[in-house]
Parts: structure tokens; sequence; C-alpha cells
């Protein structure tokens, strides 16, 4: 048995004497526990706390430059955690990621020789009995994965965890930072509890139960960081949490993509969806005078004569909106402002086709899906993929126009992928909810709506003029590349660095 999982077992066998000693005190100990004097069961606890303490604190030489990076979660879908752990390892420290491996996160993740990732697994409490049971068995089945992997890794400095999901996570590495000696941060996202809500509604027992455990345990970080000022107002004013604000920035990945690279990806997402594909729409082929040695896409034509790409006048315009298909994220809206933009054309409006392109995967996917094979839209496709990291930024980087339907539950959260396509230079059409002025201004880099019908009026006043150069589309475009702000290392390196190094 390793050193640390003696420490874990040490830990637990000191308990179990405290709780003897405690009961010795109090005159309840079991028969077979009375010869033992409890002035000798105490100190024998008390040595053995010790003991375990020397050994789970005993630090190293590359102690200081070890950080663990947690997501109760999966560590593909985490973006934002995926980018705090390559800009700590570019600052040479050793990371450790512990979370969900359901997708596979980034390649740059993935081949950075200081990134290892420790994944562990969703765990399932019992199968039977009332749903407040299975959940609260869950937890601590859960709690107990958590503590044996934490307490089994070598000595972190710190441990950086997202928030949410916090249940269990937060108290888990509390302790285990109590034991060590190591620091926590927090990383609020959001509140978990206003998420569990959307499902459950507020008066729910287990919502009140994550309310109060977030209220709690969050104060007991060493340090805290958010994604919103307004966030770092609410945790101030309402949990006693002083905050630092790290806004959501693009990592250098996105970017606006070369024709090359467009034409490239149209054409192998042509091999499993048809929408990309030249003949996708009516089956016919458009230009009568067509030379069939050219290679074409939906959007593209690259001429194998000099090797040049350049985008179809009569392409379809590229819609995206990516999701993880979760009760914050109302897609009836879209849909229902497809099949006006639908009823737009039919009744003779001049607007081009439309290929709207859904990505992500989530607990709702398959309902929308089949809403989505219900519709009968002649001139609007869909499709959901799902996109491989590396795929992901190279799409958005080609689309013509991104919807964001992501509606915070509590108010105080950003969708970071808006923040994705602004470093695409993607404009953005994003549903209303509060503080989201923070990062989209209407009328200057995208539109914000209400409902669907405001989002297809949306729609077709953007796209009226495409594809032309002189429209509001093409104006906010130019808005998002003349006004880039910070990328993610910059922003990380002045809010983050100092609290890492510093400790303060």
């Amino acid at each position: 048995m390793s050193t640390r999982c003696w420490s874990f077992f040490l830990l637990l066998l000191a308990a179990l004497l405290a709780g003897s000693a405690a009961l010795l005190a109090a005159g309840d100990a079991p028969d077979c526990f009375l010869p033992v004097p409890a002035v000798l069961v105490t100190a024998l606890a008390g040595l053995l706390t010790l003991l375990c303490g020397w050994r789970l604190r005993r630090r190293d030489g590359g102690t200081e430059r070890r950080v663990c990076v947690l997501v109760l979660g999966d560590v593909g879908r985490s973006p934002r955690m995926q980018y705090h752990a390559l800009s700590l390892s570019r600052h040479l420290y050793h990371v450790t990621v512990v979370g969900f491996l359901d997708s596979k996160p980034h390649q740059d993740v993935l081949n950075q020789q200081r990134i290892r990732i420790l994944p562990i697994t969703e765990v399932r409490g019992v199968q039977a009995g009332p749903k407040l049971l299975r959940y609260v068995t869950k937890v601590l089945v859960q709690s107990l994965q958590l503590l044996r992997v934490l307490l089994s890794m070598e000595l972190q400095a710190l441990v950086l965890m997202q928030n949410p999901p916090g249940l269990p996570g937060i108290a888990v590495a509390w302790l285990v930072c109590v034991l060590r000696g190591s620091r926590l941060i927090v990383d609020w996202h959001n509140y978990g509890y206003t998420i569990m809500a959307l499902s459950h509604g507020p008066a729910h027992p287990v919502v009140r139960l994550a309310r109060w455990y977030e209220h709690f345990f969050g104060p007991l970080a060493s340090d805290n960081l958010c994604v919103t000022n307004a966030m770092k107002e609410d945790l101030q004013e309402n949990w006693n949490i002083r905050a630092t604000t790290l806004y959501d920035r693009p990592a250098s990945i996105f970017r606006e993509t070369p024709l090359r690279l467009q034409h490239e990806l149209f054409r192998r997402l042509g091999h499993s969806y048809p929408e990309f594909c030249f003949r996708g729409f009516d089956g016919s082929d458009p230009d009568p005078d067509l030379d069939l040695d050219l290679e074409r896409t939906a959007f593209s034509v690259r001429d194998p004569a000099d090797d040049s790409v350049t985008l179809r006048s009569e392409r379809p315009a590229l819609l995206l909106s990516s999701t993880s298909w979760t009760e914050d994220e109302d897609f009836s809206i879209l849909l229902k402002a497809l099949e006006d933009y639908e009823g737009f054309i039919r009744a003779g409006a001049s607007l081009p086709s439309l290929v709207c392109v859904i990505t992500g995967k989530g607990p709702q996917k398959e309902h929308y899906r089949r809403i989505i094979d219900s519709l009968h839209l002649e001139h609007v496709q869909i499709c959901t993929p799902w996109l491989e990291a590396e795929d992901y930024p190279v799409l958005l980087g080609s689309a013509d126009l991104g919807v964001c339907l992501h509606k915070s539950s509590s108010g105080l959260d950003l969708p970071m992928k808006v923040v994705d396509m602004f470093g695409c230079c993607l404009p953005v059409c994003a549903v209303h909810f509060r503080c989201l002025q923070e990062l989209v201004k209407h009328e200057e880099n995208g539109l914000i709506f209400r409902d669907s019908d405001e989002l297809a009026q949306q729609l077709k006043s953007l796209l009226s003029e495409f594809p032309g150069s002189d429209g509001r589309l093409a104006a906010f475009r130019r808005n998002l590349r003349s006004s880039r702000g910070q990328r993610w290392d910059d922003n990380w390196d002045q809010n983050v660095l100092p609290m890492i190094s510093g400790g303060r």
C-alpha cells in the first residue's frame, strides 16, 4: 500500500478511535470497549492524527509547482478549466486535471507534457426508493470517491475547482486542503442551486439543500474567481465572498478561418452531413455550365488548376449555434424563428437559403431532434453534429452569423460560446437576460432579442443583403475586427497569476 493510501487509512482509523474515546468519556461505549481507558484511546487517536497529518502534508521540492484543476463534470466540455490548465502549464506549473472524460479534451491539453488528466467516473447512488434518497446516496458515494482521489495524489500547492457543479466538490476539496495545507480557489461560473431550480423548482428540498451548501462552503475558499462584475457584486453582497472577475476571453484558436481551411472542413463534414454537400438543397445543379472538374461544397469551390478556393456567390448563409442541450436554453425559440424565416422566403422575400448548425450534446438533444425532424422546411436545413474540439473553432470562424439561446439561471453569468464567436469576429443574435450587456452590445457587435418573432425579424434584416459587404451584418463584423480586446492568456496573466504566485 502506498504512503498516501496509508495516510487515508490512518485518518479513518484516527476518526474511529476518537469516536470511541468520546463514547467512553460519556460512559456509553459498548461492553467490548470498557476495559480500555478513554485517555489511552484519545492519546492513540491524537498520535495517529498527527502521523496522518505529517504524511499528508509532507512537501518536496516540486510541491509549490503542482496544481490540481478539479471539474466534477466533463473535462472536454469545460473549456474555461482547460484554459486554466494551459495557462498554468505555460508558467511551468505541473497540472493534474481531475474530472469526467466523456468527450475528448482539446489537443493542446493532451499534448502538453506538464498536464496530466486523472479521470474519475460519475457514480450512482441506490437505484431504488425516493429520488431524494437516491440523490443523497449518489452525493455520498461521489464524496468518498473524490476524497480518495485527492488524498492519494501528490501534495498540491492549490486546488482550482469549477462551480457549478460544486456539490459535493467544494466541501471535499476544502477538507482535503485543510488536511494537506493546500489552498482552494473556486471559480464561480454560476450558482448550482439556480440551475437545479430550472428542473425542480426553487422550493424543492434538493434545491434548498444546494443553496445552503453553496452559501456555507463557498466562503471557506482561500480565493475566488467569477465570470462577471454582476456576479462579483452578488457574491460580495449576499454571500460575503470577495471574488476577482475573470472575464471569459477567446483563446488564440478562435479566429476567422482562412478559405482553404473552410473548404477542407466543409468537405470533411459533408461525408456525414449532407447539408454541407453541393447538392444538399435541391439535388440539382443550378449552373448549366458547371465545370465538373471543380471541387464544390454547399459553400465553397476549389479549382484544381490553380488550387484556389473561393466562396460560391449563390451559397446559403451559415448560421451557427452551440449548446449543452440543457434547460437554460430554449431552442424552440430558434426553431420557431427558422419557420418564420422559411415563411418570409415563400412569401417572396429576397433572402438566402440557410444551413443552421447546432453543435453540442446533452440531455435534451433527442427531444429537439424529434421536433426538428417534424419540421417541413424547404429553404432551411438544420443539422446537429458533435464536433471534435479542433473542428469547432474552424466552423465558428467559417460561419456568417451566430445565435445564442443561453439564458442564465442566475442572471449573473455570460455565455462563453458568444466569447468564442466574438474571437472569430462572428456577429451574434443573443437572447436577453440580466448582465448580457457586459458582453453583447446591441447594434454594435450583434443584436439582442426577447422572443422568436424578434429573432426572425433580426435574421430577415441581417441576411437581406447577404452575401454583400454593405449591410448591417458586415458592419457588425467590421466592428468586431476593430475592437478586439484581450485574449485569454493576457487576461489570465493579469488577474489570476498574481493570485496563484503571490498567494493573495
